[in-house]
């Protein structure tokens, strides 16, 4: 079986190492070197640098149109398989593998179709996720499923941490489908059930709102952790909130921060965060305690 793959960010790593180890890898595609850090460095994705390791085939695009699809065309490849790639294929590419594409998708389709499937799980306070391989096509996460994994979500896990982990599971679906495909005996089934949608997470989604109940919030927080990272106001300034988790103690006014026996603690609409580490603007991240010590005892986030 002869494979093109195309994904970008770290979490399409245990998927590209896995297939190169089972089958013959013609190409990866992944997208253009994009600045990085305060001195914005243009930095090869985290899927450019494992393919140089592995001396394979690199095509860097930011869009998948007329020639990357001759170039993939040109390769004669039995099957594409997408994890995380970032862009749409779209015909006449979508058609050039001999058996068209497959996608690892980290959600139980058809809910959470989109590009933020595991984030919008934890945020919703969904207590079960998983992943699904699927046959590619025009609409949105939308081709009959190869096979899928459900997974229970940790009720303290953040979103990077639940993705890390569906990522090697995955990985091994992933590659089982593409032997069933390779063998002839994988079968799809249409998905079941209500779409729900998961678009790409903007800066506003990370905003806490503390007159929530404290779950929600929570909730919240885990789910746009590590990015794009949760937030709060302080005196009109953005304040980021790293870590926290919920104390069951008595209540405290939303946003009204005190140092309850040695935890500082903020309120919501019911029982309180326990803030653990967090990032007043123009700062470091740090300990809430630190920080406490250094606001001098008296803060309202909103």
């Amino acid at each position: 079986m002869r494979l093109v793959f195309a994904g970008t960010p770290a979490v399409a790593l245990p998927s590209l190492t896995t297939l190169a180890e089972r089958f013959e890898l013609a190409a990866v595609i992944t997208r253009e070197d994009a600045p990085l850090g305060r001195r914005r460095v243009l930095t090869p994705s985290p899927v450019a640098e494992a393919a140089a390791e592995l001396d394979l085939p690199v095509i860097k695009a930011n869009r998948l149109g007329e020639d990357v699809t001759e170039q993939v065309a040109d390769l004669h490849a039995d099957l594409g398989v997408i994890v995380a790639y970032g862009g749409l294929v779209r015909e006449p590419l979508l058609s050039t593998p001999r058996l068209g594409w497959v996608n690892l998708h980290f959600s139980l389709l058809p809910r959470w179709r989109g590009a933020a499937p595991v984030q919008r799980a934890v945020m919703a306070g969904d207590t079960e996720t998983g992943v699904a391989v699927f046959q590619l096509v025009g609409a949105l996460d939308a081709g009959d499923v190869f096979a899928q994994l459900r997974r229970p979500i940790p009720a303290d896990a953040t979103a990077g941490e639940l993705l890390d982990s569906l990522a090697e599971d995955g990985a091994a679906l992933l590659a089982d489908t593409v032997s069933a495909l390779a063998d002839g005996t994988a079968v799809a089934v249409p998905q079941s059930g209500d779409p729900v949608l998961a678009p790409k997470l903007t800066i506003d989604d990370a905003r806490l709102d503390l007159t929530l109940p404290v779950d929600e919030v929570y909730a919240r927080l885990r789910g746009v952790t590590p990015e794009p990272g949760a937030w709060v106001l302080l005196d009109g300034e953005r304040f980021k909130v790293h870590a926290a988790r919920p104390t069951g103690g008595l209540s405290l006014p939303p946003g009204v921060v005190a140092d309850v026996d040695g935890r500082i603690e903020v309120g919501t609409g019911t029982t309180p965060l326990e803030l653990l580490t967090v990032q007043p603007a123009g700062k470091r991240a740090m300990a809430a305690a630190d920080w406490w010590r250094g606001a001098g005892g008296s803060a309202v986030l909103s």
